[in-house]
């Protein structure tokens, strides 16, 4: 009979067949990806640094990433930063930032990067699988906006929430409810950079008009997935045209910004939501 963790092994396995992993020391590397191999028999790539990193993770598309923090030729702030910001299939892939000395301005940094979760080092076995559960088995939601892109840096899951609104439906409500003003002020933000970072502001607009869509249909509120169904009408046109045009994406965003409160202001406006 599976022991409590060999059950929790086998339910990662799936995720864990590639795996890469960035640190100038071949020896620590080493130690690290054989406790992966004894925990999910996968494969174990290794870079000693970011620019061959990068190179590998457009290659094989790894299922989980682990960076460490500095060193000769690594820097895992900057590494997780351009996993985020480019094309690669593993962009939205769990980066784990190995290190033994971690300061809160690295910490800070390293999550506003995109960082999934920190392995401070010494470590065992038992602490590895650990992380190993937080970004695999209890995933975050997927931020895309344009200053943040990356796991939604609040640890808690608002379902969770057990303080005056009881019925689970309440809390459905009020969670969704979050989830639209949340998409909304993000396409606040990626508007003005449609002039600064197209690409992103793009990316950023199509993931909240999309989920936008997916809420209303889930609130049963048909004046969100049309409003939302235009905007990514807009959106599709400008990509079949190779033609950007910001004043027909701001018009076709107008019905979906008149939603935010009134006292909405210029800080919420901005990407500060997904940092709390």
């Amino acid at each position: 009979m599976f022991t409590d963790e060999a059950k929790l092994i086998a339910k990662m396995a799936p995720r864990l067949r590639k795996a890469l992993i960035v640190d100038p020391t071949p020896a620590s590397a080493r130690l690290l990806g054989d406790l992966l191999r004894n925990i999910s028999q996968g494969q174990v790539f290794t870079a000693q640094t970011n620019k061959r990193g990068l190179e590998i993770a457009s290659q094989i598309d790894p299922q989980i990433m682990f960076v460490e923090l500095s060193g000769a030729g690594v820097d895992g702030v900057d590494f997780a930063r351009k996993v985020r910001r480019g094309d690669m299939m593993c962009r939205q892939a769990p980066i784990i930032v190995v290190t033994s000395t971690a300061t809160a301005q690295s910490i800070l940094a390293a999550r506003d990067a995109g960082v999934h979760e920190f392995l401070r080092k010494p470590y065992t076995n038992k602490e590895l699988v650990r992380r190993l559960e937080a970004v695999i088995l209890r995933p975050r939601d997927w931020i895309e906006a344009v200053q943040y892109i990356g796991p939604d840096r609040r640890r808690f899951n608002s379902e969770d929430y057990t303080g005056p609104l009881k019925r689970k439906s309440d809390v459905r409500e009020s969670s969704d409810s979050q989830r639209v003003l949340q998409a909304i002020r993000i396409i606040k933000s990626a508007l003005p950079a449609l002039s600064s970072d197209s690409a992103q502001a793009l990316r950023a607009l199509r993931a909240q008009a999309a989920d936008l869509q997916k809420v209303g249909v889930g609130m049963s509120d048909v004046a969100l997935v049309t409003e939302a169904a235009e905007l990514q009408r807009t959106l599709r046109d400008a990509a079949e045209t190779g033609v950007l045009d910001p004043p027909a994406i701001a018009k076709a965003s107008l019905p979906l910004l008149a939603r935010l409160p009134k006292d909405d202001g210029a800080a919420r406006g901005r990407d500060q939501v997904v940092m709390l």
